[in-house]
């Protein structure tokens, strides 16, 4: 079975075929297969009365999503999905002439998807992801089937951000490397992925003018974002601030200093808004990591076990 993020199954032939008729549902119930369709609401018991084409689904709120039953998962869970596409396994289906209704079970998915996929990830394991919401500490992302995972701020990217709405956007696909599956939880990374400090350099040339994010101003001079994985330092100016748009002027590149050498040539008008990402590895299994030159004393390594 193909796990992915909920949403992903949604406009498929297949899952249509399956929710369009009363017969399409007790034949997925057979077969134990995940479907998808919209939560329309969350009634008071917090349960959500999900939309089928043959007629209508309920989560009840213990079905929800793994650990309500035990107390482990607010109500949020349930009420953070109405309008949106919720994934399910069919555990009951009443038909009555031509009315149908089905119990169905999120937690059900949720469970295979942990016992099938999750359970066999292993730390530097390559894995798509969805971005929920995001917080001053980190992004949550769906990791299949509307288990959640953090990616924590500092794991976002090498050069420094101060929210995660800076490199993220609710709703983007992503990639993100796994880093821990300590206490059954899955712990994520994601700066792994765009590339050590050569490999983004090898992207420009000293005597270039390119665009760039301005990240920090501090007393010694502006940190500019060249890509997410680099930054450079430029000469300190008044009329700059943290998430404005610049055009720099690239001096040097130095990687016995791991180093960029930038000057502010102008301050745009309009800031540029979350890119979507040139990711150096895409899939697979990392074992190790190693940002730094070779020659360069610095050091930023991740070693996955």
């Amino acid at each position: 079975m193909d796990y992915r993020p909920e949403g992903c199954l949604y406009r498929t032939a297949e899952n249509q075929r399956y929710i369009a008729s009363a017969e399409g549902l007790a034949e997925a119930m057979k077969k134990g297969l995940i479907l998808e369709a919209r939560a329309a609401l969350c009634d008071s018991s917090h349960a959500l009365i999900v939309d089928l084409p043959c007629g209508e689904g309920i989560i009840p709120r213990e079905e929800g999503a793994v650990g309500v039953r035990e107390g482990k998962t607010r109500d949020i869970a349930m009420i953070s999905r109405v309008n949106k596409i919720v994934c399910f396994k069919v555990i009951e289906l009443h038909k009555d002439g031509c009315k149908v209704s089905a119990v169905l079970s999120r937690a059900a998915a949720q469970e295979d998807f942990i016992s099938n996929r999750m359970s066999k990830l292993t730390s530097g394991d390559v894995i798509e992801a969805r971005v929920t919401h995001l917080e001053q500490f980190g992004c949550f992302v769906d990791i299949g089937c509307g288990v959640p995972s953090l990616i924590p701020i500092d794991a976002i990217s090498v050069s420094r951000i101060s929210h995660p709405s800076d490199r993220f956007r609710t709703g983007q696909f992503i990639k993100a490397v796994v880093r821990s599956t300590d206490g059954g939880r899955i712990c994520l990374t994601h700066k792994e992925l765009l590339g050590t400090w050569e490999e983004n350099t090898a992207c420009f040339e000293a005597g270039e003018t390119v665009s760039g994010i301005v990240r920090s101003v501090e007393e010694y001079g502006v940190f500019v974002e060249l890509a997410p994985n680099l930054a450079g330092l430029a000469e300190l100016r008044s009329d700059v601030h943290p998430g404005e748009s610049v055009s720099v002027y690239i001096k040097a590149i130095i990687p016995e200093k791991m180093k960029v050498k930038l000057v502010i040539v102008d301050v745009c008008e309009e800031c540029i808004p979350c890119r979507d990402f040139s990711y150096f590895c895409e899939d697979g299994h990392i074992s190790e990591w190693d940002y730094a030159p070779a020659v360069s004393d610095k050091s930023i390594y991740t070693k996955f076990d």
